[in-house]
């Protein structure tokens, strides 16, 4: 009566996880960054580029993560789906 133990795998690691991590990662690798923005030029509609810059990875990031989300909705959904069958 000898039964085999379960085996434990990690977290699957596949291309949408990596996208949905790069989503994720790319504000604050962006905004870590500050010496690709600190500077004024170019300036848009007045504003110093160092402002502008972090209000538009503002909007940027809320997409990102809205993608993020969406994408990790779907791969658990695929996931439960698969798992059962």
């Amino acid at each position: 009566m000898s039964q085999a133990p379960e085996v434990s795998r990690g977290p699957v690691v596949t291309p949408v996880r990596v996208v949905i991590g790069l989503c994720l990662v790319a504000p604050f690798v962006a905004m870590l960054w500050v010496g690709s923005y600190a500077r004024t030029d170019p300036a848009f509609i007045g504003i110093p580029f160092f402002y502008w810059y972090q209000m538009a990875w503002v909007l940027i990031s809320t997409v990102l993560t809205v993608i993020a989300y969406q994408l990790w909705q779907r791969d658990q959904r695929a996931r439960r789906e698969g798992g059962a069958k």
